[in-house]
């Protein structure tokens, strides 16, 4: 059975409970999945190899007051046994398509500068790199 790419909705959340090792940067937690399924802003494309999530890509629509909807790219994660088959193109493809529907008119993401897989892949949708410093600002422990 060939590899499916597709945009979930929020009643699908317990198709992430069969995940390939390393979609995720860490385990899912039921807590955040609910969180992120009950708001409809928060979209994800997967992977599905089967009934396995082999891949995903993750996004939030935003509007601001002077601006029209954008997609804020979060994340693009495939496991490593399905790397270099093109599922990342396509989640992006899948995920870029869906935001075109939702009235977003542009997408953006961040990565770091020495990531080139990451950079390919963002460039292979059209995407155009420019500058920019990123500054995290931690909410927990002393301020």
């Amino acid at each position: 059975m060939p590899t499916t790419v597709r945009v979930l909705t929020s009643l699908e959340a317990h198709i992430l409970e069969n995940l390939a090792p390393d979609v995720f940067d860490n385990p899912v937690d039921s807590r955040w999945t609910a969180e992120f399924f009950a708001d409809p802003q928060h979209h994800l494309a997967v992977a599905l190899d089967g009934e396995a999530v082999v891949g995903m890509a993750s996004g939030v629509r935003y509007v601001h007051p002077d601006k029209p909807p954008e997609l804020f790219i979060n994340e693009v994660g495939v496991s490593a046994a399905y790397q270099g088959q093109g599922l990342g193109r396509r989640l992006m493809d899948t995920l870029l398509d869906h935001a075109r529907t939702l009235g977003c008119v542009a997408a953006w993401t961040l990565t770091e500068p020495d990531n080139a897989v990451a950079r390919r892949l963002y460039a292979s949708v059209g995407g155009e790199e420019e500058t920019c410093q990123i500054f995290v600002v931690p909410l927990e422990g002393p301020a």
